[in-house]
């Protein structure tokens, strides 16, 4: 990859949302967001309580202190609140290729039009400023609302790995996986992503 993006301060902006380097100060406007088994179903956390949220958000800063990702906060640019979280991880540097993914947006930011920017933002960094050939998503074969999300994306599916990861419940479940590569992205921004060229 072209730099170091674990001691990058990444901000990314476009007129939708404004992406931030995750951190703890947001706790409050998570605790608004977060406590939503919708959000949670289908990934290793339930977030029930405040001693649940503080763990979570120590979790996801140690991605990065790990260098096994880059956690964002995502903030909405029209009312300045903290709209979800998303991150770049299963990173890879020697195949220049990683994963977006780990994301979630509380109740009333779904089906805006966020994701859609944020996902704009972060393909865009990922192919021209990291030089990534691949990006990656998996998504639990029975989370359809985030199937169609990265369907929406133009990303191509490619299969299911069974077994793949343990939900919250501790359940072993089955993840769809997509990409989008470097000689499809030029052609693909400009079909998909017009509106926020």
């Amino acid at each position: 990859m072209n730099i170091d993006l674990f001691e990058q301060t990444i901000i990314l902006n476009n007129d939708v949302i404004r992406l931030e380097p995750f951190h703890g100060k947001y706790k409050d406007e998570l605790s608004a967001i977060i406590h939503d088994r919708d959000i949670t179903k289908f990934s290793g956390n339930h977030i029930d309580t405040e001693d649940d949220l503080v763990d979570y958000i120590a979790r996801t800063l140690d991605v990065r202190k790990q260098r096994t990702g880059y956690p964002f906060i995502v903030i909405d640019q029209a009312s300045g609140r903290v709209a979800g979280v998303t991150r770049f991880g299963s990173i890879q540097a020697q195949s220049r290729r990683l994963e977006i993914g780990w994301t979630w947006y509380g109740r009333d930011y779904r089906g805006t039009g966020i994701n859609k920017a944020c996902k704009h933002a972060l393909l865009s960094y990922a192919f021209r400023e990291l030089g990534c050939n691949r990006v990656q998503f998996s998504v639990d074969v029975d989370n359809a609302r985030s199937r169609r999300a990265v369907e929406k994306l133009g990303a191509k599916q490619e299969g299911i790995f069974r077994s793949n990861y343990m939900n919250a419940s501790g359940e072993c479940r089955d993840d769809v996986y997509y990409s989008i590569i470097r000689s499809e992205w030029d052609e693909l921004e400009r079909k998909v992503f017009s509106s926020l060229l």
